[in-house]
């Protein structure tokens, strides 16, 4: 069993067709979405249309909050000024909720998803939408025994858009360490970082995914980066109508 695991689009829709073009040249059973479909970038309704066929779809935080208006307030003025227009981008012209199309989408999606032993979840297994767990959060030993307290073996998550390997005993492995791919250890948990497709955030401005490769054994698991036209997605920035005016877009 082959499943691509895609998270962190943040409507950038360049990014995901490069994605999703790669997932079909390499060829999978399955096709999971780890949540944050939609925030920051240009093509929030395309990038749903596009992704409608997806096996599995796991909220996340900027998803809740297009469909909970309140939960922005913890977000950063840049993150929730994204929102704000990409809610108006998806509501219904006299209505402050989103259009049915877009909810239909939204019924599909849940905080969690366990299959046999691995787990799958946006933020940590913890808090599964909000909760971030960072690569130098393994020098914190309280909170890392927490989390692995809830996986059986293995989970798979996104939402720092920081790709890598979380081990048990209290490592971190970055995906150029494994650049041939990583067996799953049979000994002990894991927690693995998919990285982001739409806004990677770890020096490499190609899109992340992985494909996880289920076997007799443990498993095994892939980080694959694929190149997107970049400008092409800041073209489409700068040609949107976010409802400022001249002067507030300087």
């Amino acid at each position: 069993m082959r499943t691509a695991l895609i998270s962190d689009i943040h409507s950038n829709l360049e990014a995901l067709q490069a994605v999703l073009s790669d997932v079909e040249s390499v060829g999978v059973d399955r096709l999971f979405c780890l949540g944050d479909v939609v925030g920051y970038g240009p093509n929030p309704r395309e990038c749903i249309d596009r992704l409608g066929s997806c096996d599995l779809y796991i909220l996340g935080n900027h998803d809740l909050a297009l469909l909970e208006e309140a939960y922005q307030e913890g977000f950063t003025p840049k993150a929730r000024e994204a929102l704000i227009w990409t809610r108006r981008v998806l509501c219904n012209p006299s209505s402050p909720l989103v259009t049915n199309h877009v909810r239909e989408f939204y019924d599909r999606f849940e905080k969690t998803h366990r299959e046999n032993s691995v787990l799958y979840v946006h933020g940590s297994p913890r808090q599964p939408v909000e909760e971030y767990v960072f690569p130098g959060d393994v020098t914190f030993t309280a909170k890392m025994a927490a989390i692995f307290s809830l996986i059986e073996r293995v989970c798979f998550v996104g939402h720092t858009h920081l790709p890598g390997i979380f081990l048990q005993e209290l490592a971190f492995i970055a995906p150029h360490d494994v650049p041939e791919g990583f067996d799953l250890p049979g000994d002990q948990k894991v927690l693995l970082n998919i990285g982001s497709v739409g806004q990677p955030r770890d020096g490499n401005p190609a899109a992340s995914y992985v494909i996880f490769e289920e076997n007799d054994g443990p498993g095994r698991v892939e980080f694959r980066r694929v190149p997107y036209d970049v400008e092409q997605t800041m073209a489409n920035i700068a040609d949107l109508d976010t409802g400022c005016d001249s002067r507030e877009r300087k």
